[in-house]
């Protein structure tokens, strides 16, 4: 069928992959940063000009590099609320990121509609302080005037869409991207427009919800332009989750999610009840405590790196001679414990050599995902296969435990721009739709990521046992918190 793009707009740079449409294979790239002035070392600015996302996909696309293609698809980083005025213009730049600033108002919200559990059965999530629900909260207290304005609402890719197509008079976004909203269920399908006016004040246009195969438009130059959808949804997409499969994502915090058939209300607050991509749903499970654990350890140990740390870690054995961490550095989400701290038990004097200190951060960490994989098997999610993201993913000592402790086949993709590639091959369920040739109930079926494949294998019975011992001192420490 030709060649299709996908675009990747995260917080930092646009990157551009050209696919072929049959197989999915990487046929050229382009890069650029966002032309965003941030000091080094000093945070991501939480208000962003939406132009210089359409400055760094211009640069991104020249040289020619969308010479040929018949469509585009678009990922973008989620929960950038973008607020318009009648006219269609930003009333104030993007909100972007986690903005610590609306951190009250995501406790005003959870009160005004009164409590965590009425959220959950009502959007499948409780606010937080990055969701665009909680950020309208924040714009109605913080800025009156600029809530006044607001006329309509749109996300960082629904935005992208928009103006690709010359800013018509339809607004659209996907399943995916309004389920992080914190004002439209996965369960239900639709809005709940009631919410935005407790958090705004009044009303406000939302985008249409389109299917996933479902174009958005055709610009004048008759390129087609696909639904578009939210980063994590598109680098599922892109690496080819299907049932039975599970991401665990490192960074500084974790996540962990899982393909499920259905939404998953969680009275809890634990999962988050996310659309995919593809028509099914992406519950998910966070920990804010992931790789900064490693990090935390290795500057106290006083090592220059994780690669080191990492070294150190494969001189101890699995148990760390009986030392344990709790890694709720950040206090917890997973479980629910906000203003704890961490916790180093098991301390003998056998025990207390920096290897055994450098094993158990890494698997303290791991431990706490897979806490968090507990939630989502808890509620009946199948976890056959375990795919591992981020840099930490490429160390040897979380590749040597995170088999034996999730208990699951674990697979390592070779770095790349998933979430890009998955904004293609949206691209190109959108164009064989169009054209007669794919079901628009059926993705097309590109070749899977390049992995190594890691098995649990006969020390599946001493993860259990190291699983067991972590258990044992989190329930003695925090009784009761945790309930998968």
């Amino acid at each position: 069928m030709g060649i299709v793009a996908g675009l990747d707009s995260s917080p930092d740079f646009t990157r551009i992959v050209v696919c072929d449409t049959d197989t999915g294979a990487v046929l050229r790239q382009g890069y650029a940063p966002h032309p965003v002035d941030t000091p080094d070392g000093a945070a991501r600015p939480s208000d962003v000009d939406p132009q210089a996302w359409l400055l760094s996909l211009g640069e991104a696309a020249g040289g020619g590099l969308l010479e040929g293609v018949q469509a585009i698809g678009v990922s973008a980083q989620q929960n950038a609320l973008i607020p318009l005025d009648a006219q269609g213009n930003t009333v104030r730049p993007a909100i972007v990121g986690g903005d610590r600033r609306a951190q009250v108002a995501a406790a005003d919200l959870i009160d005004a509609l009164g409590g965590r559990e009425a959220w959950a059965q009502a959007v499948g999530c409780v606010p937080q302080a990055a969701q665009p629900v909680t950020k309208l909260r924040w714009l109605a207290k913080a800025e009156p005037e600029n809530a006044r304005r607001t006329a309509a609402l749109l996300q960082a890719h629904d935005w992208l869409v928009w103006q690709l197509l010359g800013r018509p008079v339809r607004r659209t976004t996907d399943r995916g991207g309004a389920s992080g909203t914190g004002y439209w269920s996965a369960a239900t399908g639709g809005y709940r427009s009631d919410l935005v006016e407790l958090a705004l004040g009044h009303q406000a246009m939302l985008p249409e919800v389109i299917g996933p195969s479902d174009a958005a438009g055709t610009t004048p130059e008759g390129l087609l332009i696909s639904a578009g959808t939210g980063e994590t949804m598109a680098a599922a997409f892109g690496l080819g989750l299907g049932f039975g499969d599970a991401v665990v994502s490192l960074g500084a915090s974790g996540s962990v999610m899982a393909v499920h058939p259905e939404a998953l209300a969680d009275t809890s607050g634990m999962i988050t009840s996310l659309a995919d991509a593809t028509g099914m749903h992406l519950p998910v499970v966070t920990t804010l405590n992931a790789v900064r654990t490693l990090r935390g350890t290795a500057e106290l140990l006083g090592l220059a790196d994780l690669e080191s740390l990492s070294d150190l870690a494969m001189k101890s054995t699995p148990g760390s001679h009986g030392l344990v961490m709790l890694p709720y550095l950040e206090g917890e989400r997973t479980p629910n414990l906000p203003h704890t701290a961490g916790t180093l038990a098991g301390l003998r004097r056998e025990s207390m050599k920096a290897e055994h200190l450098a094993r158990a951060s890494f698997e303290g960490m791991l431990c706490g995902l897979a806490d968090a994989l507990d939630v989502l098997r808890g509620r009946g999610v199948e976890v056959r296969r375990i795919f591992l993201l981020g840099q930490a993913a490429e160390l040897p000592a979380v590749q040597a435990a995170a088999p034996m402790l999730f208990g699951a086949q674990v697979v390592v993709p070779q770095p790349a721009d998933y979430a890009a590639i998955g904004a293609a091959r949206q691209a190109a369920w959108a164009l064989g739709v169009s054209q007669g040739a794919l079901d628009p109930r059926t993705p097309p079926v590109w070749q899977g990521a390049a992995a190594q494949v890691l098995e649990p294998g006969d020390e599946m019975a001493v993860g259990q046992a190291v699983r067991q011992q972590f258990v044992s001192v989190r329930e003695q420490t925090h009784p009761g918190a945790f309930r998968a």
